[in-house]
């Protein structure tokens, strides 16, 4: 490092305090992260307007597909005109799409939910999920696993807190309403937090860490370079199979829980609401699975971490699938499942910034979220046409397992060398 980079580098660590920026890009997450609440919508969307299930379910598909590819976007614009311009372009669009979404509802066109959650709501995800990630791995090289565990568990928080906060409102309230207050204070929080949103600068290293021995802070592959790999491509698939369940079983989180309450003691009229308590306990195990997975791969390993996920997720689903319908046991094992869903997202990014490095991280893990976007039609789909064929979800549980048996194929490939001994 020159003279000069170690001046800017000292000035910036004065200036900038690693851990306010961890806190900012934990309540942008925590915001968009209340996407995943999608399911608590459907039902009375239904009740007020008599749109089928499905085509509810379309507009968390479409975001979800669209976040992926926004985020590949966002990912180029954030490596050169720098964090704070993304975030705050993500925080404007998520919060408009959110009032558009209410007004939709209060109209009654689905056209438009599609256009406002679906389409400016997944732009503003994109924007605004890269941009935490991305930057949080450059300020802490010394913590990849345990940051992006700490910036994506705010991810799987925020869908507890709408999970928990929208049956009640929208039973007072209604939608348009509920919608209506969700999408000013996620408008306001997440453009207040983006201007705290700061990239290090070139080679920095936190005081009293040393960069081991043949790397460097800096270092890092183009997209192009990751891309002519073969782990781009595992670590995509790898993703992918984590998320397909994942999503699937969060767009139709409420609905099941609701079937698997029908030989329960609580009162039809009251399984709306104990959905909602049920979604805020899987959303915090959301949260802590990012955290502890995130953690635990510092120690053992990020394929190690991924290859207890997948055996474990395929054990999990044959469960569900054979054992006869118990409400605890399903909260219990999917409460493990979001748990499991959290920490591959948790974990990716560090595994990506060991493979490839951290100069360019925006735009490479920008693009190997669009698994997340093909996943976010595959996973919701398929679950909800086995609902809609046969009045359970019984044979997607099935379908689930048989696909993370056969993942258990991918880490057994991926033990990449860490960026810059390649």
């Amino acid at each position: 490092m020159s003279a000069i980079e170690s001046a800017t580098a000292a000035k910036t660590a004065k200036v900038a305090n690693r851990w306010i920026i961890a806190v900012a890009g934990i309540v942008i997450q925590a915001c968009l992260g209340t996407v995943y609440a999608w399911s608590v919508f459907p039902r009375p969307l239904n009740a007020a307007h008599g749109w089928a299930m499905p085509s509810i379910t379309v507009a968390f598909t479409i975001a979800i597909f669209v976040m992926a590819f926004s985020a590949a976007v966002g990912g180029y614009i954030l490596d050169s005109k720098g964090p704070r311009v993304v975030a705050t372009v993500g925080g404007a669009f998520f919060g408009a799409g959110i009032l558009v979404t209410g007004y939709a509802a209060h109209i009654g066109s689905l056209p438009l939910i599609y256009c406002g959650y679906g389409l400016l709501c997944g732009i503003g995800l994109g924007f605004g999920y890269i941009t935490p990630i991305a930057t949080l791995v450059k300020w802490f090289p010394d913590k990849r696993g345990l940051i992006t565990g700490l910036a994506v568990m705010g991810f799987g928080l925020g869908s507890g807190m709408m999970a928990w906060l929208a049956p009640g409102m929208i039973a007072k309230i209604g939608v348009p309403t509920t919608l209506y207050i969700f999408g000013g204070v996620f408008f306001a929080a997440v453009v207040a937090a983006a201007q705290l949103m700061v990239a290090p600068p070139a080679g920095y290293s936190p005081p009293g860490w040393t960069q081991p021995a043949g790397t460097s802070a800096a270092s890092g592959m183009t997209l192009g370079e990751a891309l002519r790999t073969k782990y781009f491509y595992l670590f995509w698939v790898m993703l992918f199979l984590n998320v397909t369940a994942g999503v699937a079983v969060i767009s139709q989180a409420s609905p099941m829980a609701q079937e698997f309450m029908k030989n329960s003691t609580i009162p039809v009229d009251s399984q709306a609401a104990a959905a909602g308590s049920l979604l805020l306990l899987f959303a915090i195990f959301n949260g802590l699975g990012r955290l502890i997975w995130a953690s635990l791969s510092d120690k053992i390993g990020r394929r190690t971490v991924f290859f207890i996920l997948f055996a474990s997720q395929a054990i999990l689903f044959f469960v569900l699938y054979i054992a006869p319908p118990s409400l605890p046991l399903f909260v219990i094992l999917i409460c493990y499942q979001y748990a499991c869903l959290g920490g591959g997202f948790a974990t990716m990014p560090a595994y990506a910034a060991d493979t490839f490095g951290t100069k360019y991280a925006g735009r490479i893990y920008g693009w190997m979220l669009t698994a997340w976007g093909i996943a976010a039609v595959a996973g919701p789909t398929v679950y909800a046409r086995v609902y809609q064929s046969s009045g359970s979800y019984t044979r997607a549980l099935l379908y689930t397992a048989v696909m993370f048996v056969f993942a258990l194929l991918i880490p057994a490939l991926s033990a990449p060398k860490k960026a810059g001994t390649a």
